[in-house]
Order: C-alpha cells, then sequence, then structure tokens
C-alpha cells in the first residue's frame, strides 16, 4: 500500500486497487525493492505448508497491490475540503451523489468507487445516511481517509470489498472492487483483467475451493503486501511464512487436524499396501499363535515350557515367509497378473518391497527359533530329570539322554546353521549400500560387495531351500510325515520360481536377437538397438533383463525397454554406474573405435557417437569378414511389467524424469506419437531396421 501526500492541493486522487503486477511463473529468491510492495517467492517448491497459489491459465503470481492512495494531509486538505463540502452541501447535509465530487473523485469513471467508498465509511461509522451525512460526519470520514495508520487504511478496503459484513468475499466482490478502482484510476488494462486478477487472488487464498475467502485471509495478504517495503528483510521472511499459513487448506492449518488429514490421505493412497501388509501380518501372528496353543498341550511343554512354544511357532512362520518369498519375484506370473482385476487390488508395482519385507520376517523368525533352540529348550532338555526324560521324550532319543553337542549335530541343527549362515551372507550382500557398493570398505574387502556380490549370494539360497526342506523332513519330536509339512509350504512356490526359471533359460534360444547399432552418448550413456524376436510383445514402460556373454555367463540385468511397441527393434540406454554397465559399455566403445563408419555428432554439449558393424549372429550364419570388427553377443529375456506400463488409463500424463531416469517416457512418448500416426494414417518409413515416422 502506497500513500502519497500533497500539500493540501484539490488535486483528485487515486483510489482503490491501483495496480496488481503480476510475476511469470518463474522461481527467484525473496526480494523487495522501492518499486514493489511485495515479490512473494520464498520457495521453488509448491508445498501445503509453504503455499505457493496455482494460478489459472498460467497467469503468474501476484507481485503487488497498491491501493488507496490519498493525495494530502488531514492537517492542511481538510480546509479545502470544508470549503467543498459548504459549496456542495443542501441544508448542511452532502448527500452520496455529491460526496466523490466534494472529495476530487467527481468524473463519471469516479463516481461508482466514490459510492461504494460512502457505502463501506456509512458502515464503519453506522451512520444513517437517507439524509446525507453532516460535516461533522464528513470529517470523521476524512479523517479514516487520511489516517497514517495501516490498520485503518486495510479495513477501509475491506468494508468495501464486504458489502454484507459477513466477513466473506466471493470471487464477484473482488472482481466488482477491481473494476470500480480500474475505473476511478483509468486503467484500461486492469479492468479488462479484472475478473483474471480476482480469479488469481481467489487461486491463492481460497486453497479448499468454498468459493469465497474470508477477510482476515485478504487482511494478511494485503497487510503484508503494505509492510513489505518497510520490513527488513528478516522481518519480511516471517511475515511470508505467516502469509503461506494463510493460504494453506484449513484442514492443515492445526496439529491435530493437520494430522487426520495427513493420515487419511496416506491411507487412502495407500490402501493396497495397508491391506496386503495388514493380511501379511495377520496370518503370521495367526500361524505363531496356532502352533503355540499347540504345543502348550504337547508332553514336551513339561520339559521346555514356553521356549517350545516359542521356537515352534516362530517355525511356523518361517515356513510361510520362506514359500511367499519367492512370489513376488516370480516377474512373469506378476506380469500377467497386472493385466487382471488383481492389479486393482494388489500393489504389484511394489513386489520388491515385498520381498524385502518377507525377507525381514525370515529374519526375525530365524532368529527366534534359532536363539530360543539354542539357549533355552536344548539347556533344558539335557538337564533335566532323568525319569522325566525318559517319560516323555525317551522314545525320540531311544531312551538315552543327549548332550548338547548330540543336539547341535543331529541333522536338524546342522542343516539349521548351514541355513542361518547361508541366510546371513546373502541377506548382508543384498543391503543396498552393499548391492550398490556406496561403502568404501579397506583391501581386498571391495571385491566381496556389489552387483555381483549380491547376484551371486542369492543364487546360494536355491541351497537353502534345499536344506530348508532336509532341516522340516528330519524333526526330532515328529514322527508322523504328513506333520512334517515344510514341504507343503513351499512345494508349490519353489515349482512356479523354478518353472520361470527354466522358461528364460529356453527364451535364450527362443529370442535371439543381433545389435542393429551402438550409441553412445556424454555422461557415460550406451544406446542399444537390438533385433525384434518373433513373438516379444510387451508394452511402453515394460522392462527386460540382458545378458552379455563376453561379459559373464550368469549376470542378468535389468533395463527399461525405450522404443515404443509398433517398432520393429528393441532399443535400451544404460548408463555405466556400475561395473558390468561400464565394462558394457567400454567393450561397445572399443568396437566403435575401430571403425571408420562411425559418426559422431554434437548439440549443445551433447556428444552422439552412432557405429554400425555386423553381430556376433552374422558370424554364425556365415557371414563373417574377419578383418571386421563385432558387436558382443547380447542375450534377452522378458518382457517383465512395470508401474509406467499403465499409461493408457489416464487422459493426462504428466511424465517427469531425471537423467536415465527418463528412460521408461522415451518409450511412451515414441509409443503416443506412434498412435496419433496411425490415426491420422501416416505410416512408418524404416532405414536399416530402424523405424522412424513422417
Amino acid at each position: 500500500m502506497n500513500i502519497s501526500e500533497n500539500e493540501g492541493k484539490e488535486d483528485p486522487s487515486k483510489w482503490g486497487l491501483q495496480n496488481i503486477e503480476i510475476d511469470p511463473m518463474v522461481e527467484a529468491p525473496l526480494n523487495h525493492s522501492n518499486d514493489t510492495a511485495l515479490k512473494r517467492t520464498n520457495s521453488s517448491v509448491r508445498r501445503r505448508n509453504a503455499f505457493q497459489g496455482n494460478v489459472r491459465g498460467g497467469m503468474g503470481r501476484i507481485r503487488s497491490l497498491h491501493f488507496l492512495n490519498i493525495k494530502g494531509k488531514e492537517s492542511d486538505a481538510w480546509k479545502p475540503m470544508e470549503k467543498r463540502f459548504n459549496q456542495y452541501a443542501v441544508d448542511n447535509r452532502l448527500s452520496r451523489d455529491n460526496f466523490g465530487t466534494c472529495i476530487g473523485m467527481g468524473g463519471r469513471e469516479s463516481k461508482d468507487f466514490a459510492g461504494q467508498l460512502f457505502d463501506a465509511l456509512c458502515r464503519r461509522r453506522r451512520i444513517n445516511v437517507n439524509d446525507g451525512i453532516t460535516c461533522e460526519e464528513f470529517r470523521l470520514f476524512w479523517e479514516d481517509l487520511t489516517n497514517e495508520d495501516s490498520e485503518a487504511r486495510l479495513q477501509i478496503f475491506f468494508d468495501m470489498c464486504d458489502k454484507n459484513g459477513d466477513g466473506k468475499l466471493s470471487e464477484e466482490e473482488v472482481t466488482e472492487v477491481i473494476v470500480l478502482s480500474a475505473s476511478t484510476n483509468k486503467l484500461a488494462n486492469l479492468k479488462q483483467q479484472a475478473a483474471s486478477y480476482a480469479a488469481l487472488i481467489m487461486e491463492e487464498l481460497d486453497p479448499d475451493h468454498l468459493g469465497y475467502i474470508e477477510m482476515w485471509q485478504l487482511e494478511t495478504l494485503l497487510r503484508e503486501m503494505a509492510m513489505a517495503e518497510t520490513e527488513v528483510k528478516p522481518k519480511l521472511c516471517k511475515k511470508t511464512q505467516t502469509l503461506a499459513r494463510a493460504m494453506i487448506p484449513r484442514r492443515y492449518r492445526n496439529p491435530m487436524s493437520k494430522f487426520v488429514s495427513t493420515t487419511t490421505e496416506h491411507v487412502y493412497e495407500n490402501w493396497r499396501k495397508i491391506w496386503v501388509i495388514s493380511l501379511w501380518l495377520a496370518v503370521n501372528v495367526g500361524l505363531f499363535a496356532w502352533k503355540y496353543r499347540q504345543y502348550q498341550k504337547n508332553p514336551l511343554f513339561k520339559i521346555m515350557g514356553r521356549c517350545l512354544c516359542f521356537a515352534k511357532g516362530a517355525a511356523e512362520t518361517l515356513k510361510f515367509n520362506m514359500a511367499l518369498i519367492l512370489i513376488p519375484v516370480c516377474r512373469g506370473t506378476l506380469t500377467v497378473l497386472r493385466s487382471t482385476f488383481l492389479s486393482n487390488l494388489i500393489p504389484f508395482d511394489d513386489n520388491i518391497n515385498f520381498h524385502k519385507l518377507i525377507a525381514l520376517g525370515i529374519t526375525i523368525g530365524t532368529g527366534i527359533h534359532g536363539i530360543v533352540h539354542l539357549t533355552c529348550d536344548f539347556p533344558r532338555l539335557i538337564s533335566c530329570p532323568r525319569g522325566q526324560f525318559l517319560d516323555i521324550a525317551g522314545r525320540y532319543f531311544n531312551s538315552v539322554q543327549p548332550s548338547y553337542m548330540d543336539l547341535v549335530t543331529t541333522t536338524p541343527g546342522i542343516t539349521g546353521i548351514i541355513i542361518i549362515v547361508i541366510m546371513a551372507f546373502s541377506f548382508t550382500l543384498a543391503l543396498n549400500s552393499l548391492r550398490k557398493s556406496a561403502i568404501n570398505l579397506p583391501g581386498p574387502l571391495k571385491n566381496w560387495i556389489g552387483f555381483n556380490s549380491f547376484w551371486y549370494s542369492h543364487q546360494m539360497l536355491g541351497l537353502a531351500y534345499m536344506l530348508f526342506i532336509i532341516h522340516g523332513f528330519f524333526l526330532i519330536f515328529q514322527d508322523q510325515w504328513y506333520k512334517k509339512t515344510t514341504w507343503m509350504y513351499v512345494s508349490v512356490p519353489v515349482l512356479l520360481y523354478a518353472t520361470e526359471r527354466l522358461v528364460t533359460l529356453l527364451q535364450e534360444y527362443s529370442h535371439p536377437v543381433s545389435v542393429i547399432k551402438a550409441i553412445t552418448y556424454t555422461g557415460n550413456v550406451l544406446a542399444l538397438y537390438l533385433s525384434k524376436p518373433p513373438g516379444f510383445k510387451y508394452e511402453s514402460g515394460m522392462y527386460m533383463f540382458l545378458k552379455c556373454p563376453d561379459l559373464s555367463n550368469f549376470e542378468w540385468h535389468p533395463f527399461t525397454i525405450t522404443s515404443a511397441p509398433g517398432d520393429d527393434y528393441l532399443s535400451v540406454h544404460i548408463r555405466a554406474l556400475g561395473d558390468w554397465t561400464t565394462e558394457l559399455r567400454n567393450i561397445f566403445s572399443e568396437v566403435s573405435s575401430q571403425l571408420q563408419c562411425t559418426q559422431t555428432t554434437r548439440k549443445g554439449t551433447l556428444i552422439r557417437t552412432e557405429t554400425r558393424v555386423k553381430s556376433k549372429k552374422h558370424e554364425l550364419e556365415g557371414n563373417y569378414d574377419p578383418e571386421q570388427p563385432v558387436y558382443p553377443k547380447i542375450v534377452v529375456k522378458g518382457p517383465f511389467g512395470a508401474p509406467a506400463q499403465n499409461y493408457t488409463k489416464y487422459d493426462i500424463l504428466l511424465l517427469i524424469g531425471l537423467g536415465i531416469g527418463a528412460t521408461p517416457f522415451i518409450s511412451i512418448a515414441k509409443d503416443i506419437i506412434n498412435r496419433i500416426s496411425y490415426r491420422y494414417g501416416q505410416r512408418p518409413l524404416t532405414y536399416a531396421g530402424v523405424s522412424t515416422w513422417q
């Protein structure tokens, strides 16, 4: 707010909303100057707790408001105003129609605004205006208008906006005030854009979309704009935080309602995860309780007590989790299930997170089972009275009470220890920091971490499953085979997983591919264009696994498919981050450096090196030139489902990706262009095995 003063001159003053300045939609640091009441650009991140107003039509943000600009000091300006009152008053009363002329707003454009100002001042003073106002009342009006207190000035503006006094402003009321102010100050552009500016203010201050804003919200906005020129920067930042709090939705304005709202939103957004995890926990608790109660009634309870119940309860959850943990990594099965109604109930996109959660459950169950057996059950069994031992457990040990080492060296004991060692080794190397080599270990320990170590240690879990079945079959305290249920739990998941691995092995021969071309980019990015195998059907957003036998015959690495489903080739973009991807890029770069047909282009800071050579497939077909470098062999398996493949379900897409993380969107963008091209009857043109569109 800017109130300029004039030494009692009777020039018409600028009234009301003189100007609205709009910033474009760019982020800038907080700044203020003498020309700007407020530049509110405090954060580049839009959040509820620091609300940055969205705008309609990409207009921008409110930058400043200037209103109620009055020229004249009260002491010097009153005498001319009194003279004018005597000139225009009738029977010592000034009517509403003559009020604008009396204060210097007699123009046709200013008459309506002056009338609104007159009504607001009358409401403030609670004056009956049927017969006009007296000179004393006019003096009170003039004091209100020339009052230097910002609170009083703001209140006049509020009273002009809130005609019915309910403390709420509709968008129409705000628009009317802007139009009247623009007419008064002869601001044609402001008048034309009044509706847009009013919409912008409502968008800023009505986050709940109630159709109105409360007076205190507008008061907070305008007061901080008015104080921007006089406040120092630290205070201004504090005021801006107050303004941000005024703009957040009401359900987030106090800690309790904010907690309820955020909790409700979290449940709504993650209800599929919540019910699946709740079901998993319920099944684990149920199995544990069932087995616990079962062994409370077992005669062995008299010897080992609750320790036996805890060990057997944990063992039952282990059977369930060892079976369940294989399901989230059956990628082929999950890819099929994604296209069914189950995708609306089960969050298949979080399969790996669920796999990790089950692994945590296995770790806890293994710890309870092993520790309780070793520290409680075994000592109680070997130290119980011989008579009690022979009566209850003698038949399991041929009437010979065992020692501690006798129990440890039994088949369940040995297999259990080996399983724990394998699991500890595998689970530790699966930690994210170790799998991605994010920890700098000294000396030769560096060779024990990374993706290779993770992958090979996970292959050892096949041995762990074999030992797990043996462990559950040769139970000490169970003779009846049908009560040895370990194999019953794991047989179906193991068979399903083994089938998928077998299908993967067969795909190496049923999905032969050859490298069409390779492109290297700055930023350690390698793009491979492969021939598309017959029957290889996929959707944009899916991924596939790649193996390079020249590097390793066992390592498979997942990469998002960047070609569109309608293309007659497959493409992937690989960023060299780990040892395998780095070595792969080096191999293709080495082949490219030996060729004369390499084409290098530069666009800005991006350097693109493209090569086309024969792959090893041509060597097998007898078309191999020994002097011609060849690409290394690439083997693929897949495709597999991913979250981005469901993009066709939405009318509006917002694709956000950073760096190599944008690879799923390459395929989506291509597919959208292809669909549009098909719609308009265009057909692809193919050059050297790579499709492009006219």
